[in-house]
């Protein structure tokens, strides 16, 4: 804001002279001597004070120079000390850390490779993190408080996705142990069919040139599970290592025993019910998977016209978005009726075309029949009301097995269904002369040859979508399969009802609205998928002994959970009969196990103590993008089975996009691994780690150029704390989040500013001090001591409400304020006047209250923060009978009454106020030392307030303050001095006088420009139409703060400036 006080000095003028002497001398008119001589020595003397005055200031600037680079040399010679060898743990794995000197390398400052270390086994080892129950076995008196994880699938490493979910999980669940309830926070891995397979799959023919058929099943799985265990094993360290304060000794996994035992006993029941049958409908067929999807798993692209894709299997890419005109010849006459079709390859499994029936160019041709080009197949012309008559031709060709309307309509018209493809997507002998040939190929040559036979017409562009499949992007195929299915209709009613009666909430309303629009239009569930890895349906086939191969009999399929009991079904319902089994080859939706995950894993269908006692469970948090895949379906299936909702609340989190706002992803080197943000990571590292991926070369670069953009200098070393509270923090219940990296860096210098408070708090704490035994007030309580009790007691409060309504972001600004703004930046700084300067009694006030503050502190930052808040309260001495033995199972503070003062709230906080303008000028005016500070109270009982505890006031007004005058009038203030509106009814003054010039007051002007504009456009974004609406309670505080802080910016640039050319007007 001002310029350099030296500089504003030697750019100053001096005040105008008004002596008749002086000014004749300047007009040239002949003077008195004696009074020349008097002149010339009073002008000599303002010579010399002026150039006292500048040096003056000269040597503060020297000083202050000469302190910045003392402060800089300094950073430096810390910064090269911070190269640190890596920390090794002393503490034997499973046992209570061995604390490090204070004064150590690793422990003078916040490392957190130091401070994470040794607890997380501990923990474990102690039991911590397992649910508690009363002597008789039942749930503690709180309740319970349970959360499965979302499982991560076994294909891989973990991202910054899981990381936020496991922040979030975790935090709930240390609060909710830290108050008592029966807490389990329940960890495991899903068997991922698809995705597994397929990285299984391509592993093996990259290294050895195997497919699974050449190993066979049984090897095959053998080598998958022996895969699973090392990305398992990869998994559950990344979980520990992001502080998740799982009960291990459950641990779940979708193959295990227990779950395959619910997944099969689950299947039986649902087919007795009536609720799964088989039947031979179109599926959702991945070529490239060679398997079945479903909807879920298909993502539509839009083409705006012709489009050549890359399609999985091709080398050059394939033509879409365009609409091919061809002929039918009629039998029996020379006539043709013309097509237009956008997938041309289906024609050879038309079996019939269809036009409206008051199309007036073709009611001649409806009944008639026409001859195939390239097959021996007759296909009959019918009327249908759902042709479009002016789209196309108004003539479509039906081919029932390959097109879901198309099917629909073959089941009105008795249609035969001709299936043309192979698994693979090569025509198979339906195709005719086709056959063999893949399916956009064959596509290509019916052009060819039809063109040959004069049956082509035209192409034209055609604005369509396309389905791809999510996971391999091969176009889906619409086919015609036998599969396993479930009636979904009756599932989702009273999952619906569910949530409208509030025995679910799903938070935020968005996601619920979602919910409701999937489910009112759900559709059959196809259980069906063609893979190895996964459970084998139960479902067994009777073959009778001697008997030819037909076609499938539905009425043929024993469900049963394993084979004697198949064995003991068929023989009861074929007497006297020979009959072999054979179980069906396809294995489930991962979807279907994955759903049964709230109650299987802790038990069902065995009635256990954990099923009894901690299922319905709590929560279930997740990314709002497996809503349907997941979400919905544990709700339908555990009020199927089980007759219970699964959880109580659903809470959907948003996905994380780069710091420039793009989906993350592989091919655009935007991943972030969640361990290299705890430990740090090199650019040269990270660039390798793209190399090691399944990245194509042109994906690569693009990948590696990103990555440059993006991490320069590398990603720096935040630890799990830093990454976990700022996950914490994004979390607004708003739209996606933008990772930055930066934010992470700052959120460690924070654990660094808890880490040095606590090491100032233990310098403090008398040889053997045993704190008092609870944390009530004495009485004899100093006014700062009574404001950071209450300020702690508010702050408890406000993070259990925060929490309770699942404001995160809220909840870790309430404790980020607490510590930086109340402990840290004011109660710390006033005490060290109490200590220093208080009586015995005082002094011993400020330290009990110190570590009440302290260690009240380190609890409630303890579910956002676990490692640094561990670390800490470990070395903090315990109150008298207080045998907790880690902050993990500490009470977590709650509010009370007795700690609460209004009044400390309000003098302590207009000492602040005044201070905090003291502050702001001092840092605004470059002011280092020997500050002249005026504070004016027009209040009576405030200007008495400020003089009693004038102390307190100079005590956080940095050391640049020299002098602080408390004034009753602004009469009173030296022209020339800055303003600060601390209220409506206190102003702080900083006497600037010296540094005043027009420049300086040309650059405050367009300060207040920028300052008004500031607000203009603050105010806007809170008064505009829906943004209350729109927005959480934690967004709108922050706006409403940055309105109130540019406001008074304002306010205060005006009133400087009319200081500023007050002192002008006098020159």
């Amino acid at each position: 804001m001002a310029s350099n006080p030296a500089e504003g000095a030697a750019a100053s003028t001096a005040p105008a002279d008004t002596n008749p002497a002086t000014a004749a001398a300047a007009e040239g008119a002949p003077t008195d001597p004696a009074q020349s001589q008097k002149a010339k020595d009073k002008k000599a003397e303002k010579e010399r004070q002026k150039a006292e005055k500048a040096a003056k200031l000269l040597a503060k600037k020297a000083k202050a120079d000469a302190i910045a680079a003392n402060v800089s040399k300094k950073a430096a010679e810390k910064k090269k000390a911070e190269v640190l060898p890596a920390y090794v743990e002393k503490t034997p794995a499973g046992e209570k850390k061995i604390l490090g000197d204070l004064e150590a390398p690793h422990h003078s400052a916040y490392h957190p490779a130091a401070v994470e270390s040794a607890w997380n086994a501990w923990w474990e080892k102690e039991g911590f993190f397992q649910p508690k129950f009363t002597p008789e076995g039942t749930k503690l008196a709180p309740g319970s408080f349970v959360i499965p994880i979302p499982p991560p699938n076994v294909t891989g490493a973990l991202h910054c996705g899981h990381a936020l979910g496991t922040a979030l999980q975790d935090l709930l669940i240390r609060w909710h142990r830290m108050r008592g309830f029966s807490t389990l926070f329940l960890p495991g891995c899903d068997h991922a069919s698809i995705s597994t397979q397929s990285v299984i799959e391509n592993m093996l023919w990259r290294r050895e040139r195997t497919t699974r058929h050449d190993l066979g099943r049984e090897k095959f799985l053998e080598r998958a599970l022996e895969w699973k265990e090392e990305y398992h094993t990869k998994i559950n360290k990344v979980l520990r290592r992001l502080g998740g304060s799982f009960d291990w000794t459950r641990e779940a996994f979708t193959m295990d025993p227990q779950l395959t035992e619910a997944v099969l006993e689950s299947f039986v029941k649902l087919h007795s019910d009536g609720l799964i049958y088989r039947d031979n409908k179109l599926v959702n067929w991945s070529v490239k998977l060679n398997t079945t999807i479903s909807n879920l798993e298909v993502d539509t692209k839009e083409l705006p016209g012709r489009t050549l894709l890359d399609v999985p299997g091709y080398d050059r890419k394939v033509e879409f978005g365009v609409l091919t005109y061809f002929k039918y010849p009629i039998e029996g006459s020379d006539e043709t009726i013309e097509i237009a079709t956008t997938r041309l390859e289906t024609m050879l499994g038309d079996t019939a075309v269809a036009v409206h029936p008051d199309d007036e160019r073709y009611k001649h041709l409806v009944g008639k029949f026409i001859r195939h080009p390239f097959l021996d197949r007759k296909i009959p012309i019918i009327a249908d009301t759902y042709v479009e008559k002016d789209f196309g031709t108004g003539a479509v060709k039906i081919t029932p097995a390959h097109d879901q309307n198309d099917f629909s309509m073959g089941v009105r018209h008795k249609l035969e269904s001709i299936n043309i493809l192979n698994d693979n997507g090569t025509m198979n002998e339906n195709a005719g002369r086709f056959e063999g040939q893949k399916r956009y190929d064959a596509r290509y040559n019916l052009l060819e040859e039809l063109t040959k036979l004069g049956l082509f017409v035209k192409k034209e562009n055609n604005p369509m979508s396309i389905r791809l499949c999510s996971k391999s992007k091969d176009v889906v195929e619409p086919l015609l399969k036998p599969q396993w299915w479930m009636r979904m209709e009756n599932l989702a009613k009273p999952a619906i009802a569910a949530v409208r009666d509030g025995d679910i909430k799903i938070r935020p309303e968005s996601s619920e609205k979602s919910y409701f629009r999937w489910l009112e239009g759900i559709n059959d569930w196809c259980l069906s998928r063609q893979l190895w890895w996964g459970q084998r349906i139960p479902a067994y086939y009777v073959k009778f002994v001697g008997e030819a191969e037909g076609p499938e009999v539905e009425e043929r399929w024993i469900v049963a959970k394993n084979e004697a009991d198949a064995k003991a079904k068929a023989a009861a319902k074929y007497p006297g009969k020979e009959f072999t089994l054979h179980q069906d080859e396809d294995v489930f939706d991962t979807w279907f196990s994955s759903g049964l995950w709230p109650f299987a894993t802790l038990g069902w269908p065995k009635e256990t103590q954990d099923l009894r006692e901690l299922f319905p469970t709590s929560v279930l948090e997740t990314g709002w993008d497996i809503l349907f895949f997941w979400v919905a379906r544990m709700i339908m299936l555990s009020i199927a089975l089980t007759g219970k909702v699964p959880f109580k609340e659903v809470y959907t989190h948003s996905l994380i996009r780069d710091a420039q706002g793009r989906k993350m992803s592989k091919s655009l080197g935007n991943v972030i691994d969640p361990v290299d943000v705890i430990d740090g990571c090199t650019l040269e590292a990270l660039q390798e780690k793209l190399k090691l991926g399944n990245l194509d070369e042109k994906e690569y670069d693009i990948a590696s150029k990103n990555q440059k953009e993006s991490f320069p200098q590398g990603i720096p070393e935040c630890g799990t704390d830093a990454l976990r509270f700022s996950l914490i923090n994004y979390t607004t219940g708003g739209g996606d989040i933008n990772f930055d990296i930066k934010q992470m860096a700052g959120y460690r210098r924070f654990c660094n500013k808890i880490y040095q408070a606590t090491k100032y708090v233990l310098g403090k704490l008398p040889s053997g001090y045993v704190p008092p035994k609870t944390a009530d007030k004495t009485g004899k309580e100093t006014l700062p001591e009574r404001w950071i009790l209450h300020k702690f007691n508010v702050a408890a409060q406000d993070i259990h409400n925060a929490l309770e309504a699942r404001e995160f972001s809220r909840s870790s600004q309430i404790v980020y304020q607490y510590w930086l703004e109340s402990l840290c930046d004011v109660y710390i700084e006033n005490s060290k006047v109490i200590i220093s300067d208080g009586t015995p009694e005082e002094q011993k006030s400020a330290v009990d209250t110190l570590y009440t503050a302290l260690e009240g502190g380190l609890k409630l930052i303890h579910p956002f923060m676990p490692f640094v808040s561990e670390e800490l309260w470990q070395r903090l001495p315990r109150r008298p009978e207080d045998a907790t033995p880690s902050i993990v199972v500490a009470s977590y503070p709650t509010y009370t009454e007795a700690l609460r003062d209004e009044a400390a709230a309000e003098q302590y906080g207009i000492l602040l106020d005044c201070s905090r303008g003291v502050r702001s000028l001092l840092s605004d005016y470059n002011v280092k030392q020997d500050g002249k500070a005026y504070i004016v109270a027009t209040d009576a009982a405030q200007q008495a307030l400020i003089e009693a505890e004038q102390a307190q006031v100079r005590a956080l007004s940095t050391k640049a303050i020299g002098t602080i005058t408390i004034l009753k009038d602004a009469e009173a203030v030296p022209p020339g001095s800055a303003v600060y509106t601390a209220s409506n009814t206190i102003t702080v003054f900083l006497d600037v006088a010296e540094t005043v010039d027009a420049t300086l007051i040309a650059k405050t002007k367009e300060k207040l420009t920028k300052a008004v504009e500031n607000v203009s456009k603050q105010r806007k974004v809170v008064e505009s139409s829906d943004w209350k609406e729109r927005t959480s309670e934690a967004i709108r505080d922050q706006e409403y703060a940055k309105l109130a802080t540019a406001e008074i910016t304002a306010e205060n640039l005006k009133e400087t400036i009319a200081q500023f050319e007050k002192l002008s007007l006098k020159q």
